[in-house]
């Protein structure tokens, strides 16, 4: 049931970190031109035509275009082919602000098959609801839906306390969410509790799908628009997304991480270090941000030198990224007297802990409920199977990861291995789908190898596997997200 606790000790987080900043190898974080969406609108001629004219000293000419002023724009020449070329801007006040139509088409494609996933979600809990008799707010809010919602609508309790409350929980959000049931509940008065529920899906759904879209902008960046496209396929599809239908922090936490990973490829340090800020206020895992931030930096002074203005910028990333933590510590000081009172209550009331015999721990306990002696009765715990199943995946989406490091951006790298890392380290939250999804660069790495009808037999598996997984998880308590 524990959502958020797996970063009970995370000097050890760090410390991994730090070891693969020191022996990493020597990859080149992606260029600020990068942009894997789309064609310019106004791009430069055919490469292979500037390539003919640079060879034969011919220059190439463009229709006389003005701007504003009614002059051309005269460019620098091109690398390498010694060939000047006018561009024209458009007239002040004309500017193109709409996307590329390429670019359009994508994000459109994105949105229908995300909504495609989550409306048959949806469907699925409502129909469960009505046939199983249980509310249909309650299966969106199941698990740690119901301290979400709680937490939006009555807060944290004043003082320390070492039961389960909802001081386990980070704040932002459920900050999100209270403004949000609120206009909501000026739509449907007297039902709070639906009106909290329903906002806390459409914040989840709607940063699913900014991170959907984040998801194919990174992937295209590293292996090109076509594995984009499957990469996009198989995040929807993947049965940890099933958070982006229910009352769960990952729609909030997910956007922010993919965010800051774009921004940190492409040396945006102040923004980089912005998202990470809020990440890590949503959860104790956004905490990674922070030494993902660090050793990009590290990677930008070694590249540029220390004198530089791009490596002096570089450590604003890393110097915002735990904001967000430091003022839920704050505030936690201020309002129970105990800035780890978050903490305290996910140790001793979750009874949450980093420990790296976890996965040793999870397949005993496994390994006694198989016991013949229990099959006259439904007693497996399959939060236990699809732990060890998951540990194993995840293993080998590591290896795939491996195999293509130096396509992935280092950042991308450094936050899987983290997440794998504490995932492998956790008492009570083991590699599940939710968090194989949260380490979504390595479960991107399928679409880069499987590809044809292996890619479609994939496809299919995980959609299957995300509605009949998403029963269980809507229903009682048989299995977390």
């Amino acid at each position: 049931m524990l959502q958020a606790g797996l970063i009970g000790r995370p000097l050890a987080a760090y410390a991994v970190l730090t070891f693969l900043y020191i022996n990493w190898p020597a990859v080149e974080t992606a260029s600020e031109s990068t942009e894997p969406f789309g064609d310019d609108p106004l791009a430069l001629p055919a490469f292979d035509e500037l390539e003919r004219a640079g060879s034969s000293g011919a220059a190439v000419a463009e229709p006389a275009l003005t701007g504003s002023s009614g002059a051309a724009v005269a460019e620098p020449p091109l690398p390498g082919t010694g060939v000047s070329v006018r561009r024209r801007r458009p007239p002040r006040g004309r500017r193109r602000t709409r996307l590329p139509a390429a670019t359009r088409q994508e994000v459109l494609w994105i949105c229908v098959i995300y909504l495609a996933a989550r409306l048959l979600l949806l469907l699925t809990a409502f129909l469960q609801s009505k046939f199983g008799h249980a509310p249909f707010q309650n299966e969106l809010a199941n698990w740690d839906g119901f301290w979400y919602r709680e937490l939006a609508n009555k807060g944290y309790p004043s003082s320390v306390s070492h039961a389960q409350t909802t001081l386990g929980f980070f704040p932002l959000f459920p900050l999100t969410i209270w403004p949000v049931e609120h206009v909501l509940g000026l739509l449907m008065p007297g039902h709070l509790i639906l009106a909290a529920t329903l906002a806390g899906v459409l914040i989840s759904g709607a940063g699913g799908l900014v991170a959907t879209i984040l998801v194919h902008r990174l992937t295209d960046g590293w292996w090109g628009r076509e594995t984009a496209r499957r990469a996009t396929i198989l995040f929807v599809l993947f049965p940890g997304s099933v958070v982006f239908s229910m009352v769960y922090s990952e729609g909030l936490l997910l956007p922010l991480v993919a965010g800051c990973l774009y921004a940190l490829e492409r040396r945006r340090w102040v923004l980089a270090g912005v998202l990470a800020a809020f990440g890590t206020a949503v959860q104790p895992v956004g905490l990674v941000l922070a030494p993902v931030c660090l050793i990009a930096a590290a990677l930008e002074i070694r590249r540029s030198g220390w004198r530089s203005r791009e490596a002096r910028r570089s450590l604003l990333a890393p110097v915002l990224a735990p904001v967000g933590a430091i003022c839920f510590m704050a505030f936690l000081w201020l309002w129970t007297g105990n800035p780890f009172a978050n903490y305290i209550a996910q140790h001793h009331g979750w009874s949450e802990k980093t420990t790296p015999l976890a996965l040793v721990h999870l397949t005993t306990k496994l390994a006694g409920e198989l016991s013949f002696a229990h099959f006259n009765q439904p007693t497996i715990n399959l939060n236990l199977v699809f732990g060890l199943i998951g540990a194993i995946v995840l293993v080998v989406l590591l290896v795939l990861l491996w195999f293509c490091r130096r396509e992935v951006s280092p950042p991308a790298i450094a936050w899987t291995l983290a997440i794998s890392f504490l995932a492998f380290t956790s008492s009570e939250v083991p590699p599940n789908p939710r968090m194989l999804l949260t380490a979504f660069p390595a479960l991107l790495t399928v679409a880069r190898y499987a590809r044809g009808r292996w890619f479609t037999v994939i496809a299919w598996i995980n959609g299957g596997l995300l509605v009949g997984l998403s029963l269980l998880t809507f229903y009682g308590l048989t299995l977390r997200p």
